[in-house]
């Protein structure tokens, strides 16, 4: 990994990470640390993650600190406070066992021995939430150093989950189809397209909001994106059933 520092301003605003274990996931999502570290470190980040146990409350922030195998990471708590209204809830229950912002701590640490950052775990993902808390982030984080990470896997397919691919393709193939769809919308910086895809074409895409959430959150100051991986968990192991890894970054 290259080191955390960099000369110049920060061009990193947001980017998309997998969330699943480390050995079918991480050697995607460090395509994302790696260009954060090329980048520069802001002051904090936003961790935007689905909230797969569906615990607490719709869309929550929690302050309490959380731990590692790499020691203890701090909430910004300034900022969460910023961030914590109307639809957004402090609730630590929803954060209680859930592991799509956690995972994506290591990363960070490995990088920089200090680092700040603001969790926010979703379980509502319908465009009036996505739109309420993408507007809630940009105007509380307007004019700070903050860089959004959404956290999400993509298609999940395969008996597994429930996704039969069509008679003759391969699961990792039809993944691979079906994250192309999603992957154009968020290339081309449309929240409400990537939801629009994801409800018509059946993409399994877990954190679907919560990357139309960051995408809400930095659409006036967004001017690119750009995907810097993607894989599947086939070939880590292949199997009948297999789900699709991106990283994207968001300039």
């Amino acid at each position: 990994m290259p080191s955390a520092k960099r000369e110049g301003k920060r061009l990193i605003k947001g980017a998309v990470v997998p969330h699943a274990g480390y050995e079918f996931s991480g050697p995607v999502a460090a395509h994302i640390y790696s260009a954060i570290a090329e980048d520069g470190f802001p002051e904090t980040f936003i961790v935007i993650g689905l909230d797969h146990q569906h615990f607490g409350t719709g869309v929550a922030i929690t302050t309490e600190t959380f731990r590692t195998p790499l020691g203890d990471v701090p909430v910004d708590k300034e900022l969460a406070r910023k961030l914590c209204r109307d639809i957004i809830k402090d609730d630590s229950v929803a954060h209680s066992a859930e592991h799509s912002i956690e995972v994506q701590l290591p990363f960070l640490q490995h990088l920089k021995s200090e680092i700040k950052f603001v969790p926010i775990c979703m379980t509502l993902q319908d465009i009036e939430t996505v739109r309420e808390v993408g507007d809630i982030i940009s105007k509380s984080i307007k004019g700070d150093d903050v860089v959004i990470l959404a956290s999400t896997d993509f298609t999940h397919a395969g008996p597994n989950y429930f996704q039969i691919p069509p008679a003759g393709m391969r699961v990792d193939e039809f993944a691979s189809k079906q994250d192309e769809m999603a992957i154009k919308a968020i290339l081309g910086l449309d929240a409400e397209k990537l939801i629009e895809t994801v409800e018509k074409h059946n993409v399994t895409m877990c954190g679907y909001g919560c990357v139309a959430s960051m995408l809400f959150a930095l659409k006036d100051v967004a001017k690119s994106a750009e995907l810097l991986k993607y894989a599947t968990s086939y070939e880590i192991w292949p199997s009948t059933s297999a789900v699709g890894y991106g990283a994207i970054v968001i300039r």
